[in-house]
């Protein structure tokens, strides 16, 4: 048995999620086609079956915000994101757009020793990284720090440099190229870093991914399992219906509303335990049977934007935008949950909450779990007190 973690790295839009997602062969991760759509670290778990010469194996994927110039405190803390999910990994796939033109060093130095200066570097430094090699040699640690990241590509690149594991070069989207253009791609980014394999996918298709598990498991060390066989993610349910409302608004709004509007659940009302034996249909008159009705899932959550032009957008006139918003956000949560729901959704402003780092930590899911705990710890131990 094999058994590792797998981080996903790369710039916004090259499709970490879309991959995530088709790997796991579960929608674990939002999908739009605006950047900068996963704001944390997203685990998705694939079970191996033994093949041929491959024992059995689990793959914890861990997804992570594109790399990005950090503009807000928002901003700064997807970058965290990233930081975190390279700290803990087995390999790391470096995940390219083959359509999206790079801006690489033209030095063909491994250690990226030749720097020339170009587009404005991210402030975030990758030398400190935690679980990070040394940096390769005084003078591209001098460029850097003159600011002579020459784009976000070579950010990318240099945190790759810095990794003392295994990193994939998977290039993603090879069905939007000519065939001839995908050989001088692999070429110019080999001189870059030497990747332990390059394999190019598709990942909206499917196309290549049983090849990459394969190699994946090949450099999985000898483990066992961190999950159960049968759960694909460690995020919760209420995570995940946040981030199906998040992506809603996605897809319905567009200028900065998307990047302003953040979602919290505030109430998640299960319904209650069905018997083990089914209720059978009833049948119809003109023949047939009367659908059962499922359970119903009572949920409200909050909708925080910025400033009430974003909070006029989101309702739209008369409420449409926001209706709109609702339906198709609940048809995907009935699909996530396997019940009826019955969603409210309320608009909060909450000026300037992108560059509150207090707004932001309660916006983590492992943090709203936490103070759950602690609600309820205290409910019960009032109750306590009370007898």
């Amino acid at each position: 048995m094999k058994s590792g973690f797998v981080s996903i790295l790369g710039r916004p839009n090259a499709g970490k999620s879309t991959l995530l997602n088709a790997l796991v062969g579960e929608k674990v991760a939002i999908v739009t086609s605006k950047p900068q759509t996963t704001r944390n670290r997203i685990t998705g778990v694939l079970e191996v079956p033994a093949k041929k010469k491959l024992p059995p194996a689990q793959i914890v994927f861990v997804d992570t915000p594109g790399v990005h110039k950090p503009g807000t405190q928002l901003d700064r803390r997807m970058m965290q994101e990233v930081y975190d999910a390279l700290e803990t990994r087995d390999i790391v796939i470096l995940l390219v757009d083959a359509s999206r033109e790079m801006k690489l060093a033209e030095s063909e130095n491994l250690n990226g020793e030749e720097h020339t200066s170009g587009v404005e570097a991210p402030d975030s430094s990758p030398d400190s990284m935690p679980g990070t090699n040394p940096r390769p040699t005084e003078k591209s640690d001098s460029l850097r720090q003159r600011g002579d990241w020459r784009s976000e590509d070579e950010f990318v690149l240099n945190l790759v440099r810095k990794l003392d594991c295994p990193v994939f070069l998977v290039i993603n989207k090879i069905d939007l190229i000519r065939r001839e253009q995908l050989l001088p791609l692999i070429e110019s980014l080999m001189k870059q870093f030497p990747f332990a394999e390059v394999l190019p996918i598709s990942a909206r298709k499917r196309d290549g991914l049983e090849a990459l598990v394969e190699k994946l498991v090949e450099y999985l060390p000898v483990g066992e399992r961190y999950f159960p066989p049968e759960q694909f993610t460690d995020q919760p349910e209420r995570f995940l219906v946040a981030e199906l409302i998040r992506e809603r608004i996605l897809m319905e709004t567009g200028e900065e509303v998307p990047y302003a509007a953040a979602v919290v659940i505030e109430k998640f009302e299960e319904p209650p335990a069905q018997p083990a034996k089914a209720k059978k249909p009833r049948p119809l008159k003109g023949g047939g049977f009367a659908e059962v009705k499922l359970p119903v899932t009572n949920i409200s959550a909050v909708i925080y934007c910025e400033r009430d032009g974003q909070k006029a957008i989101l309702i739209g006139k008369q409420g449409a935008k926001l209706k709109a918003i609702g339906t198709s956000a609940r048809k995907e949560i009935e699909s996530l949950l396997g019940t009826r729901v019955f969603l409210e959704l309320h608009i909060i402003v909450e000026p300037g909450w992108r560059e509150s780092r207090g707004f932001i930590d309660t916006l983590d899911w492992r943090r709203q779990l936490e103070d759950m705990a602690a609600r309820q710890a205290d409910a019960v131990g009032e109750k306590l007190g009370e007898d």
